[in-house]
C-alpha cells in the first residue's frame, strides 16, 4: 500500500524536519542581521552569530557556507528554465510587461519579512564586500535574461542579419525590466508607490506588491508610449 500522507502534513517526519530546519535557518538570520545592524557587517564574526544564536558552526555552515551567504540570503535564478520557456513562447506580447512579471514571480516574495528585507539592503549597501558579491550575482543574471529575451526574439522570427543591434535591444528591455522592479521595490520599502492602499503617508498600508507593480508597469508604458491613454 503506498503511503499518500502529504509531506508538509503535520503528522509526517519529513515535514517536521523541513519545517524545524526553516526555522533554525530563520533564528540564525534573525540573530546575524540584529548584530549586523548593530556592530557593523566586517565586526562580525561566524563565532559571534553562533553564540547568540546558540548553534554550533557545524550547524551555521551547514546552512549558510559563509558570513556573508547568512546576510545575502538565498539568492534565486531571476528567471527558472520554465519560466524562461514560457516567456520564450510567449513572442507577440509586450516583452518588458512579460519579462518584468517573469522576474517579479521569482525574486519577489509576497509574504517576505519587510522589515529584515530592508535590513539585509542596508547592510549589504554598507559592506563593500557584500555589495560586490551581489554585483557580481546581480551581472550574471542580467546576462541570461539578455540570452532569453534574444531567444524570444528570435522564436518570433527576428534575427541579427536583419536588425544588427538585436543583442543592444535585448539589453535595453532588461535593463528596463529591472528598473521597473528596483522601482517597485523602493516604492514598497517608502510605502508611496502611488497605487491604491499606498499613499505615502507614514502608518498607511502599502499596497500589495502586484498593485504597486503593475503601477509601475503603467507608469513605465505611459513614459515609452505617450499616446497611449491605457
Amino acid at each position: 500500500m503506498i503511503d499518500a500522507t502529504p509531506a508538509t502534513q503535520p503528522g509526517n517526519p519529513e515535514g517536521l524536519r523541513a519545517r524545524k530546519r526553516a526555522a533554525t535557518r530563520a533564528s540564525i538570520e534573525k540573530v546575524a542581521i540584529e548584530l549586523a545592524l548593530k556592530q557593523g557587517y566586517e565586526n562580525v564574526t561566524v563565532d559571534m552569530i553562533c553564540e547568540a544564536g546558540m548553534v554550533s558552526q557545524r550547524t551555521f555552515f551547514n546552512y549558510f557556507g559563509s558570513k556573508e551567504g547568512v546576510i545575502l540570503g538565498l539568492m534565486p535564478e531571476v528567471m527558472t528554465d520554465a519560466d524562461a520557456d514560457a516567456f520564450i513562447a510567449e513572442r507577440a506580447g509586450d516583452v518588458v510587461h512579460d519579462l518584468v512579471e517573469r522576474m517579479a514571480s521569482a525574486l519577489i516574495d509576497p509574504i517576505a519579512d519587510r522589515a529584515s528585507l530592508e535590513a539585509r539592503v542596508r547592510i549589504i549597501h554598507s559592506s563593500p564586500e557584500l555589495l560586490g558579491k551581489q554585483m557580481e550575482w546581480m551581472a550574471a543574471q542580467e546576462q541570461r535574461l539578455i540570452d532569453v529575451v534574444l531567444a524570444r526574439f528570435r522564436a518570433a522570427g527576428r534575427t541579427e542579419t536583419e536588425t544588427p543591434d538585436l543583442a543592444a535591444e535585448a539589453g535595453m528591455v532588461v535593463s528596463l525590466a529591472i528598473t521597473v522592479l528596483r522601482f517597485t521595490m523602493l516604492q514598497q520599502f517608502s510605502g508611496a508607490s502611488g497605487a491604491s492602499g499606498a499613499s505615502g503617508v507614514p502608518g498607511t498600508p502599502v499596497a500589495p506588491t502586484a498593485v504597486a507593480l503593475q503601477h509601475a508597469l503603467t507608469l513605465i508604458k505611459r513614459i515609452l508610449r505617450p499616446g497611449d491613454s491605457a
